[in-house]
């Protein structure tokens, strides 16, 4: 019913950026906060950043004055600037969005991830 796709993943050395980007698709009639998490191997997902519909923001401490979140919400798509990324940053990201899809349902909804590894 609902898909979010990510892009933007890759490989990069300590220092470098990369833009994370997700667009949801299928039965929406709104999606209300949107967000990026991570894993790393080993560890539990945990937050990276977080945006409401309202454009309200939630970010990570680690993350934090070099990660960016911003959301087209006519585009139904969330992105994650990273700069200054450390090797501590190489997880598997993961997009999540709460939807509430066209039979009123709320669900939660993740994409497949994409890989991020900051070399050093």
């Amino acid at each position: 019913q609902v898909q979010l796709v990510e892009s933007g993943g890759g490989f990069v050395q300590a220092g470098g950026s990369l833009r994370l980007a997700c667009a949801a698709s299928g039965n929406i009639y709104s999606i209300h906060r949107m967000g990026w998490y991570r894993q790393a191997p080993g560890k539990q997902r945990e937050l990276v950043a977080t945006i409401t519909s309202g454009g309200s923001t939630n970010y990570a401490d680690s993350t934090k004055g070099r990660f960016t979140i911003s959301r087209d919400n006519a585009k139904n798509s969330v992105n994650l600037q990273m700069n200054s990324l450390k090797p501590e940053d190489t997880a598997v990201y993961y997009c999540n969005a709460i939807i509430t899809i066209i039979t009123d349902s709320l669900g939660n909804y993740w994409g497949q991830g994409t890989q991020v590894t900051v070399s050093s």
